[in-house]
């Protein structure tokens, strides 16, 4: 069962995702460069506090809570003290650019808790053999949508069109890691639909998505709900393929990820 991760600050949210199995819940603290980082992009900018961690970890009963810090700057080890004593479970370092980053948050870390790697710029992903056995790391999660810009890519599903989640999955396998990426929508919406894209998250052997914000509806106090079991229900249907409906798929899903990306290449031009 993937982990789908829910982004949250919200306490009756929390609770609700806990009573469901295989979710796991995340307070985002990142906000250090990540306005001018994405600027003119439709993206989620958190205004989430530590104080957050504190209130989210005390609904859950079951579920997981992951924080994601900020990138490493002068206020990470007191950053990363604060949210430890507020309960989280997991800590999620984002923007590292190399080995020597990763690894000087894991030495903060000390093993208090596991380290997500949140790999999502070039350089994390050309150096991933240098950093993958640092001590306390848990799972890498691919963050695809500014790994696409770093790498200058179209579109945030490339790099699975590409066969670079692929390269890495097999370090990541070898290494005995974990490995999460992107975000998913609801089954049949989003430019890449969302059985599409789980269908490639199990291709992969991937054990953790984000439910992106399209994911939520407002149809009612049980839309969440719903939308979660019909999601459990198509990954255990995709889980059941034969090998060469999985590379069928794998080859349909790259095409239509490079349709897309060239629609996107050719925008500007066409605006001009």
């Amino acid at each position: 069962m993937i982990d789908l991760i829910q982004i949250t600050n919200d306490p009756e949210m929390a609770r609700r995702c806990d009573a469901l199995p295989g979710m796991r819940l995340m307070v985002d603290l990142e906000q250090q460069g990540k306005a001018e980082r994405q600027a003119g992009r439709n993206t989620f900018i958190s205004t989430h506090t530590i104080a957050d961690v504190g209130r989210v970890k005390a609904v859950l009963q079951q579920a997981p809570l992951m924080v994601r810090v900020n990138p490493l700057h002068a206020g990470t080890a007191a950053e990363v003290d604060a949210v430890l004593r507020e309960g989280a479970d997991l800590l999620m370092l984002p923007m590292f650019s190399d080995a020597h980053e990763l690894r000087s948050f894991c030495h903060l870390v000390d093993g208090r808790a596991p380290v997500v790697a949140l790999l999502e710029t070039a350089g994390a992903f050309e150096t991933l053999p240098m950093w993958m056995d640092a001590p306390g790391l848990h799972e890498v999660f691919v963050g695809l949508n500014d790994l696409h810009l770093s790498l200058g890519l179209r579109f945030m599903f490339e790099p699975l069109a590409l066969g670079l989640l692929d390269s890495a999955a097999r370090l990541l396998r070898a290494q005995g890691l974990r490995l999460g990426f992107g975000g998913i929508a609801r089954l049949d919406e989003g430019l890449l639909p969302g059985r599409d894209v789980l269908a490639e998250h199990l291709r992969l052997g991937s054990q953790a998505v984000i439910l992106s914000r399209t994911f939520h509806g407002s149809a009612g106090a049980t839309r969440f709900e719903d939308e979660v079991a019909a999601l459990r229900e198509a990954e255990h249907v995709l889980s059941q393929r034969k090998p060469d409906l999985v590379e069928a798929d794998r080859q349909r899903i790259a095409e239509i990820i490079g349709r897309i990306a060239m629609q996107a290449a050719a925008r500007p031009a066409a605006a001009a």
